[in-house]
């Protein structure tokens, strides 16, 4: 029996070849990082680096990827995007060393940053209006597929093989990617593309990268207290020099008067606290369950991605729940409860029952899928049409950093409990106490979310398609 696939579905499923080979990724190597760890003989706490470092580098190269496709043609940049990703992939498996491992990790992300919204623009240029909702939903496949698959693979890999092939699983995806790309994407570009704003994305990158690196290093981890500390003020210099170069600019790199809007100032502003407390999740939880609990990556892999099943279900309620209650009730209940669920892991023990972890994770699942999908709604309900482009850049460069630094800071604070408590090795106790520390800043969310005019978003309350993250 042949498998028929709709002449115009080809294009979409391509793409979410792609963005599955990246997603998975992501997700596969929280589950590693104690065997990472082990094999390059550093402390698992300094692997943050290698987290932030890609979450930075997405956040610095996704606001220029749309202007490089219209530039240089979507094909080519696509191409490009998926040859970069592997050649970073092949560099994580071959790397012996700390510094190597977060430099290739940032080379990754180079990789990352291009293929996903240039992948979303070549479904939108060339697919019928007729066929969009379809094509889309394509996408969300490996949004909802990597964080199931990739913990347990991770796990599996790193359990009975080695942790290197999660990286090396990337090159024969990634090299049919390409081959199907060069046949069937076309190579779309615009004819008069706006002058790119240089300075701007000078000052955001070189800023967010060295601020970035100079709080995740904190004087302990590559390089010294002062050399970090350096690095932190020369960011955010940086970064506030962008600020003043921001009100000369007819068209900025990331267009912050989009903030004055309500809706998206909670949907960014609030969202980004949500995201820190959250973003510690895939970072802490692998590290608790295996150097706290003594689990086996394998065995910590198919409990983590059952929080990933949890979210998958509530996708298929959530816009009823909002419709039903509103989006300002929704945040700021719900994000209390999912601060709530995640701190409740300070009760944890070894001995705890499998069926207790996973049904707080699948809860936990839930609870944040409900809040991703309602920040990711409201942040887009009254932005025009012809602000589409500056707010999606400004948005994903928002929840990118927010995943970076909620590792950093759920590193900081969990260095913070062991300190306090008088340990000089980690302790199964710290982990609950950092997980209290961070449950308790995602709650705090919710003040931000108080401001919201009570029909807030109500004209896209129902009949949305949200995001993943």
């Amino acid at each position: 029996m042949k498998l028929k696939i709709a002449p115009g579905m080809v294009t979409p499923l391509i793409v979410a070849t792609a963005l599955f080979m990246e997603n998975m990724d992501s997700t596969v190597i929280s589950t590693s990082l104690p065997a990472i760890a082990r094999d390059l003989a550093v402390d698992p706490i300094s692997l943050k680096l290698a987290l932030t470092s890609y979450l930075v580098s997405l956040a610095v190269f996704i606001p220029i990827s749309g202007w490089m496709a219209d530039r240089f043609g979507a094909r080519r940049i696509f191409r490009s995007a998926i040859v970069v990703f592997m050649l970073g992939s092949l560099l994580c498996a071959a790397t012996s060393s700390l510094h190597g491992f977060v430099m290739a990790r940032f080379l990754q992300g180079i990789g990352g940053a291009m293929m996903v919204p240039v992948g979303r623009l070549v479904i939108l240029r060339t697919i019928d209006k007729a066929d969009l909702v379809r094509a889309l939903s394509y996408l969300t496949v490996p949004a909802l597929l990597g964080p199931v698959i990739g913990p347990p693979l991770g796990g599996f890999i790193s359990t009975y093989f080695h942790w290197r092939w999660i990286f090396l699983i990337n090159i024969p995806i990634g090299l049919l990617g390409l081959a199907l790309a060069g046949r069937f994407i076309a190579n779309l570009k615009e004819d008069d593309v706006p002058k790119l704003d240089l300075a701007g994305f000078v000052f955001t990158g070189a800023g967010l990268s060295m601020l970035m690196l100079g709080l995740a290093s904190e004087g302990k981890h590559m390089l010294s207290a002062q050399a970090s500390i350096w690095l932190t003020v020369i960011g955010a210099a940086l970064l506030l020099a962008y600020l003043w170069h921001y009100r000369r600019q007819e068209h900025p790199l990331l267009d912050l008067s989009l903030l004055r809007l309500p809706t998206f100032h909670a949907g960014v502003v609030g969202g980004f606290m949500f995201r820190v407390g959250i973003g510690t999740i895939p970072f802490l939880l692998p590290l608790m369950l295996q150097l706290g609990f003594g689990f086996s990556p394998f065995e910590s892999g198919l409990l983590t991605c059952s929080t990933a099943m949890g979210a998958i279900g509530m996708k298929t309620v959530v816009a009823k729940v909002l419709q039903q209650f509103g989006f300002r009730r929704i945040l700021i209940l719900n994000s209390i409860l999912a601060g709530c669920s995640v701190a409740v892991y300070v009760l944890f023990q070894a001995d705890t029952p499998h069926w207790v972890l996973l049904a707080v994770f699948v809860l936990g699942g839930c609870l944040r899928s409900l809040q991703f999908t309602s920040l990711n709604a409201i942040t887009f309900a009254d932005v025009g049409k012809d602000r589409l482009s500056h707010a999606t850049s400004l948005s994903s460069v928002a929840q990118q950093l927010a995943a970076g630094f909620g590792v950093t800071v759920g590193a900081f604070a969990l260095q913070s409990a062991a300190w306090l408590q008088g340990h000089p090795q980690l302790q199964a106790d710290d982990f609950g106490h950092a997980f209290l520390i961070m449950g308790g800043l995602t709650a705090l969310s919710s003040l931000l979310f108080v401001r919201l005019a009570p029909n807030a978003g109500q004209q896209v309350s129902a009949g949305h398609e949200g995001g993943g993250k």
